[in-house]
């Protein structure tokens, strides 16, 4: 039987933010895919939070140890915001846990009932890494009780990428460190990791096993400081991954040479510079 863990990062949101809602519609789906899945494959539930956010986590989630640092340790911002680092949430998730396969996913991202039994499947088929692309929702579902009917609404597809799956062994080999969630280029640094390091990469674009509650294709951003922070952290960790790349493992690089640059072009988490960049050294015999 396969193992797997499986990390969010909750916080105490704002009655005005639509995580006050999601969050526990979040949690409850979590729940309810691991135990449909129990006797198919072992399934561990994990948070990573700052200590003022562990009254809301409920008791079927393992506290991991208390996030002691944030971005704002590490740099100045005209408004603050507490957002941790992604490497500090995979960190505890791979110290608490011995489980075969870890799980990352946004906390406004929730489950469909088959989740761990399709992750499951995949691991089966041979996946050392693979995200997941979420469904979106009206913005209808406003409480737990509303699983039902979300779990019979599979909505409409998303582009971006926020459920990370993949093989411990890869986690020692990431290169995160300065990289924050909550802001643009988080999803970036995370799948070109997975795209780098991993033998055997798969994205699933069209699976009705996680869903977001909202139809947007983009949200809000954080002020743009940290969408620039973000940015620049991403572009300093692409040459410590530069030798590992190669455009074959990333998503539609089996496209026709025109269809496969549009589709990268299109992508939110696809840098066209970097494409471009591998493209021109892999002519060149550079790769």
């Amino acid at each position: 039987m396969h193992s797997i863990a499986h990390i969010i990062n909750p916080f105490i949101a704002d009655k005005s933010s639509d995580l006050y809602t999601a969050q526990p519609i979040t949690f409850a789906s979590m729940i309810n895919a691991k135990q449909k899945a129990k006797d198919v494959i072992s399934v561990e539930l994990y948070t990573a939070q700052f200590e003022e956010d562990k009254k809301i986590i409920p008791k079927d989630f393992n506290q991991t140890e208390n996030l002691n640092r944030s971005v704002l340790t590490k740099n100045n911002f005209n408004h603050p915001i507490k957002l941790p680092f992604i490497i500090d949430i995979l960190e505890r998730l791979y110290n608490a846990s011995k489980a075969e396969y870890l799980i990352y996913s946004n906390v406004d991202i929730g489950l469909y009932p088959d989740f761990y039994l399709k992750v499951n499947k995949f691991i089966d088929d041979g996946y050392d890494a693979f995200i997941i692309n979420r469904r979106r929702l009206t913005a209808q579902y406003k409480s737990v009780d509303d699983l039902k009917l979300i779990e019979n609404d599979f909505g409409k597809s998303h582009p971006g990428f926020d459920c990370f799956i993949f093989h411990r062994d890869l986690f020692p080999k990431f290169k995160l460190n300065g990289i924050c969630i909550g802001v643009p280029f988080i999803e970036i640094s995370f799948s070109q990791n997975l795209f780098a390091l991993s033998e055997n990469f798969k994205l699933y674009e069209n699976e009705n096993i996680t869903f977001h509650i909202g139809m947007e294709i983009y949200k809000k951003r954080a002020p743009k400081e940290y969408f620039d922070y973000n940015k620049i952290q991403f572009w300093n960790l692409v040459p410590l991954l530069y030798n590992n790349m190669d455009l074959e493992k990333f998503p539609y690089s089996n496209r026709l040479w025109p269809i496969r640059f549009i589709k990268w072009g299109l992508h939110p988490c696809i840098p066209i510079r970097l494409v471009v960049k591998l493209e021109i050294d892999k002519l060149l015999n550079r790769k």
